[in-house]
C-alpha cells in the first residue's frame, strides 16, 4: 500500500469527521505520510469543495473516509425523550431546542464525488458498502480501506473485497467504527494479536497510538502502516478551537469515556459535564442525536463552555504535544 501510493512513512492521519481541515491534510501529506479528509458530516458539494481544497495545496495521494449510513427508525417517543433530556441544556446555553431532524442522504453523492475527483483511496467507518458500490470504487481504482473493530468484522471488510483494513482498538477517540453487536472494547495490541495471520490484506492498526514506542510495536507486530489521531489534532496546523486543543493539552491519564449523548453512537472523549449529565438519559439513534445537540455544541464553543462540548480524543491524549505535523510525525518515527 505504501509502495503504491509512493507513501515514504507509515503513519495515516486519521480522518476525523468534523474537525480535519484542508491545512491539516495537506501538512500531513507534505510530511510524507497519509493525509485523509474526515467527510462523514459533509454533503456531495462540500466534499467536492474539500476535495479541491487538498489539491491546490499538494500533489501526493491522500484519503477521503465516508460514513456508512443506515436510516434510522424514527421512534416519536424516544425522540421527545431525548430531547427533554437536553432541555436543561438548552436553558442554560439560552438557545432554542432543535425541532427537525430530519437526515439527508448524502452518501451516495459523497461516492460519486470521489470517483468523479479520481481521490486514489477512500476508506470507510460504520459499515460495508454494498457491492455494487465497492465494484463502482474498484472500477474507478480507488483503493479501498475498511474499519474494524474485531475479528469477526475484519473478516466480513476482507470477505467483501476491500484492499486494507484499519483494526480500531479500544484506546481510539472518536466515534467507534463497530457495525456488529454486541459492541467489544479490544485493546490496540490484542486486536492486531487476533487479527494479523487471520486475514491476507494488509492491516492499519489505530488506536491510542501516541509514541514511537507504540508506532515500533504495531509495525513489529505485522501492522502495515499506523493511523493517529488525537496527536494531529494539536498540530499548529489543526484549526480545531483553542478550547478542544487546551483541552487535549491539558487532559490527564484516565480522562477520557464512551459516550453516545452527543450523536447517539459510542465514541471516546472527554468526560465532562454534559458526557455525565446525560450518562442515564434517553439518547436518539445516531445521526439524530447528533442533530439534537450541534447547536449545543456551536453555542458551547462561542461562549467558551468546554464541560459541553464533545472533546474526542483517545485514551493516551496526555502524551500529546503541540508541535508542526511535521515534528510530531518525526517524534513517532524515532
Amino acid at each position: 500500500m505504501l509502495q503504491q501510493f509512493q507513501i515514504n512513512k507509515p503513519i495515516i492521519q486519521a480522518p476525523m469527521a468534523g474537525v480535519t481541515t484542508p491545512q491539516l491534510v495537506i501538512a500531513s501529506c507534505e510530511a510524507g505520510i497519509l493525509g485523509s479528509i474526515g467527510a462523514g458530516y459533509l454533503d456531495g458539494a462540500a466534499t467536492r469543495e474539500f476535495i479541491q481544497a487538498v489539491k491546490k495545496g499538494t500533489n501526493k495521494p491522500f484519503a477521503v473516509n465516508l460514513f456508512v449510513q443506515e436510516e434510522p427508525k424514527i421512534d416519536v417517543a424516544v425522540l421527545q425523550e431525548a430531547r427533554v433530556a437536553l432541555q436543561p441544556i438548552y436553558d442554560e446555553l439560552n438557545i432554542a431546542p432543535v425541532q427537525t431532524v430530519i437526515s439527508k442522504d448524502v452518501y451516495s453523492e459523497q461516492l460519486q464525488v470521489v470517483i468523479d475527483e479520481q481521490v486514489p483511496i477512500c476508506s470507510f467507518t460504520f459499515g460495508i458498502p454494498s457491492a455494487t458500490e465497492i465494484e463502482r470504487l474498484k472500477a474507478a481504482n480507488i483503493y479501498i480501506i475498511g474499519t474494524a473493530t474485531t475479528l469477526q468484522e475484519a473478516q466480513a471488510v476482507e470477505a467483501a473485497g476491500f484492499d486494507a483494513v484499519v483494526l480500531q482498538g479500544s484506546e481510539a477517540g472518536g466515534h467507534r467504527g463497530t457495525f456488529t453487536e454486541p459492541l467489544q472494547l479490544i485493546t490496540t495490541e490484542e486486536l492486531l494479536v487476533q487479527v494479523i495471520g487471520q486475514v491476507a490484506i494488509p492491516v492499519i492498526a489505530a488506536g491510542g497510538i501516541a509514541t514511537a514506542s507504540q508506532v515500533k510495536n504495531a509495525l513489529a507486530q505485522g501492522a502495515t502502516a499506523v493511523q493517529v489521531g488525537t496527536a494531529f489534532l494539536v498540530a499548529i496546523e489543526s484549526e480545531v478551537s483553542p478550547l478542544y486543543k487546551q483541552a487535549i493539552l491539558q487532559s490527564e491519564h484516565d480522562m477520557t469515556t464512551l459516550t453516545k449523548a452527543f450523536t447517539g453512537k459510542f465514541a471516546r472523549g472527554l468526560k465532562n459535564d454534559f458526557t455525565e449529565r446525560l450518562k442515564d438519559a434517553v439518547v436518539a439513534p445516531y445521526p439524530l442525536q447528533h442533530h439534537l445537540t450541534v447547536a449545543i455544541r456551536k453555542e458551547s464553543t462561542v461562549q467558551g463552555r468546554p464541560e459541553f462540548l464533545s472533546l474526542w480524543m483517545g485514551e493516551n491524549s496526555h502524551l500529546a504535544k503541540e508541535a508542526t505535523v511535521a515534528d510530531i510525525v518525526e517524534e513517532l518515527l524515532k
